[in-house]
C-alpha cells in the first residue's frame, strides 16, 4: 500500500498516528480466518467486532449477495418496498420473544437504538403522555455513537468528547460490576440483583410519570462482557412495569446466537418491549440493524388521530430495509437454522468457559467472566500506562495468528460459532502467551 493511501483513510476507534506507522492489514477471509498480507492466517476471536458468527466467505451468502445485487440492488425506502425485506422482517419477528412482532430497519446498532429511543419518545406522545421524555441508561454501556447512544451510554470517553451535545433529561443505572462480589464469576454471578432497586430510586427522584424507557444490554459487551447478576433483569422488568416505562434491549452483540438463543432475552427469560439488533442479522456482510417492538406499540401509530394517508412516524433512513441487505439477511437466518449454529454456540460455551478460566493466576489477570460464547479477561494496567497492557496483548496475538479484541485493560472474546474446541483452547493457549510475554514499556509513548 503507497503511503498516500495510508495516509488518505482516518480510521475510526484507533490511534492513527500509531497505526499509520505500524500498520496491521488484513486481505482476505475465509471461515473462522483472517488472512494477512504476508500470507499468514489470524484466528478470528471475536467473530470480526461481534458480527461475523458464521466466519467469512460462507458461499450460500455470497450466492444471496451477488443474486440480489442482479435482480434488484436498491428500491427506494419511503412508500415503496419489496420482497425480501418484508421476508426478513417476517423472519426476525417469529425469531423474537412473544409478543414482538413488528421490525423497523436502519442500518447499524448505532442507528437502531437511537431509532428505539425515538420511538419510545413519540410513543408515549402518541398516546397523550408527552410527559415521558426521560431515558435511563446504565454506567459502561455501550450503545453505538449517535447522540441517543451515546447520551444513555456510560462510556466516559465517548461522553466526554461531546459532552456539550449530550441528550437532556437523561440518567444512569450503576454497572453492575464488582470485583471483590463476584471475581472469576462463571455465567451469571449470584451478587447483585439488588443493583435493580436503584431504578425505584430514579423513579423517586424524576417521578415514573417523567421517564420514557429504560435501555440495557443485556450482557454489556463492549467494556469487558459484564454479565447481569441473577434476578437483575427480571427486577427491572418488574419495576419498569409497575412504572408504565418502557424496557429496551440493546441486543447488537447478543443477538442472533451469541447467547445460544434467538436473542439474549430468550436466554435471560426476560421479555422487553423492544429489542435493537444488528451485527450478526447479515453476518456483518453488509451493514443492517433494526428494532423490534411490541404490537399494541406499533398499533398505537396506527390509531392516532391523523388522516390514513399521513406517516406516522417521522423517522427513516436512505437505506433501511436495503434489498441486499435483506437477502443477505434471509441467507445468513437459514445458515444459523440449517447449520444448528445456536446449538452450537451453547455446545461450545462450557469448552470456552473451561479453557478462559484456565488463566486465573496468570501475571496481571485480575477477572475472568464468561456467558454464552463470550468472555471478558481484565488485566491489571501497567502503572503509569492504562490501556496499554492490553495494546501490547492485542499486538503480540496479531504476530502470533489470534485476533484478539481489547477495550482499555479488557481482552473480549468472542469467537465465531463454527470454531471447534481445538481452536478455542489453542486460542487461549495464545492469549496464555502474551499476558506471560507483554512487559511494560520504557516511555509511556505508544513507540
Amino acid at each position: 500500500m503507497s503511503r498516500p493511501e495510508l495516509e488518505a483513510y482516518w480510521l475510526p476507534f484507533t490511534s492513527n498516528r500509531y497505526f499509520k506507522q505500524h500498520p496491521k492489514l488484513v486481505v482476505s477471509a475465509k471461515g473462522a480466518y483472517y488472512r494477512t498480507e504476508d500470507g499468514r492466517e489470524l484466528f478470528d476471536c471475536l467473530s470480526g467486532m461481534w458480527c461475523c458468527p458464521l466466519g467469512h466467505a460462507h458461499p450460500k451468502i455470497v450466492e444471496a449477495l451477488a443474486r440480489q445485487a442482479e435482480t434488484l440492488d436498491y428500491s427506494p425506502a419511503f412508500q415503496v418496498g419489496n420482497s425480501a425485506t418484508f421476508r426478513l422482517a417476517e423472519r426476525i419477528a417469529g425469531m423474537a420473544p412473544a409478543g414482538l412482532d413488528h421490525v423497523f430497519f436502519a442500518n447499524s446498532g448505532s442507528e437502531a437504538v437511537d431509532t428505539a429511543l425515538k420511538i419510545a419518545l413519540a410513543y408515549h406522545r402518541v398516546r397523550g403522555d408527552a410527559g415521558r421524555f426521560r431515558l435511563i441508561g446504565r454506567e459502561r454501556a455501550y450503545h453505538g455513537v449517535g447522540f441517543g447512544g451515546i447520551s444513555v451510554g456510560g462510556m466516559v470517553a465517548n461522553r466526554k468528547a461531546f459532552a456539550s451535545a449530550m441528550l437532556p433529561g437523561v440518567d444512569h443505572l450503576p454497572h453492575t460490576w464488582n470485583l471483590s462480589a463476584m471475581a472469576f464469576s462463571r455465567g451469571q454471578p449470584t451478587w447483585g440483583a439488588h443493583l435493580a432497586d436503584e431504578l425505584e430510586r430514579l423513579v423517586a427522584l424524576h417521578d415514573a410519570s417523567t421517564i420514557a424507557a429504560v435501555i440495557v444490554e443485556p450482557v454489556q459487551g463492549s467494556t469487558g462482557v459484564l454479565v447481569p447478576p441473577l434476578g437483575y433483569l427480571e427486577r427491572l422488568r418488574e419495576i419498569c412495569t409497575r412504572h408504565g416505562i418502557l424496557l429496551i434491549f440493546d441486543e447488537v452483540i447478543t443477538g442472533f446466537g451469541r447467547l445460544g438463543a434467538n436473542f439474549g432475552a430468550q436466554r435471560l427469560g426476560v421479555v422487553p418491549d423492544m429489542i435493537a439488533f444488528a451485527k450478526g442479522v447479515t453476518n456483518g456482510v453488509i451493514p443492517m440493524g433494526g428494532v423490534i417492538v411490541r404490537q399494541d406499540i406499533y398499533e398505537a401509530f396506527l390509531h392516532a388521530q391523523i388522516p390514513e394517508y399521513a406517516v406516522e412516524l417521522f423517522h427513516g433512513y436512505t437505506y433501511s430495509g436495503h434489498p441486499i441487505a435483506a437477502s443477505v439477511g434471509l441467507a445468513a437466518l437459514d445458515i444459523y437454522q440449517q447449520e444448528g449454529l445456536f446449538e452450537q454456540a451453547l455446545a461450545l460455551e462450557p469448552v470456552l468457559e473451561a479453557a478462559v478460566h484456565s488463566l486465573k493466576g496468570e501475571p496481571g489477570v485480575l477477572d475472568v467472566r464468561n456467558f454464552g460464547l463470550a468472555a471478558g479477561i481484565d488485566l491489571e494496567p501497567f502503572p503509569g500506562q492504562p490501556g496499554r497492557r492490553a495494546f501490547k496483548v492485542f499486538e503480540y496475538g496479531f504476530e502470533h495468528d489470534q485476533l484478539f479484541r481489547f477495550t482499555a485493560d479488557t481482552i473480549a472474546l468472542g469467537p465465531p460459532f463454527i470454531s471447534t474446541p481445538a481452536e478455542l483452547e489453542r486460542m487461549i493457549e495464545q492469549l496464555r502467551v502474551a499476558i506471560r510475554t507483554v512487559k511494560p514499556d520504557r516511555s509511556r509513548s505508544m513507540g
